[in-house]
């Protein structure tokens, strides 16, 4: 599994003309399914993304994770992380989980997520989603499990 996470002031996700999911200080989480991931991969990821040190202490440095500030996750699946974008002009998927599977392991990552943080917002898997953001810093990392 892919995540691509941004520390932001805040985010949400729009369907329909509608916001389904919100949050201010936190972490937009871009998530892709590859093929051979598993719930194995989903934990790990989810760990990686609640742990990882993106915000700042007192002196300046990167230190603290979401978790230490209290900040919000807000997770939206992104399945072209999963592209293959070595050669030609356009993105392969040969990589990507097919769809059904990238929901099952989507959603496992969401209810985990649920299940350990208390501040998880969602996209909606295969919606048109509008995803804006005001991204802190910049910060943005590509993390894998």
């Amino acid at each position: 599994m892919i995540a691509l996470i941004q520390r932001v002031t805040k985010a949400k996700v729009v369907v329909d003309s509608q916001t389904i999911g919100q949050i201010e200080q936190g972490i937009l989480v871009l998530v892709g399914v590859e093929k051979n991931d598993e719930p194995a991969n989903a934990k790990r990821l989810f760990e990686r993304v609640s742990g990882y040190r993106v915000f700042s202490d007192s002196q300046g440095k990167m230190n603290l994770s979401v978790s230490d500030v209290g900040g919000g996750l807000l997770l939206v699946p992104q399945f072209t992380l999963a592209a293959d974008t070595r050669k030609g002009k356009r993105p392969s998927f040969s990589t990507a989980a097919p769809p059904q599977t990238g929901k099952e392991l989507f959603d496992y990552f969401v209810s985990h997520a649920e299940n350990n943080y208390p501040h998880i917002q969602t996209g909606q898997f295969g919606a048109d989603m509008q995803v804006s953001l005001c991204n802190d810093g910049p910060v943005t990392f590509w993390l894998t499990a």
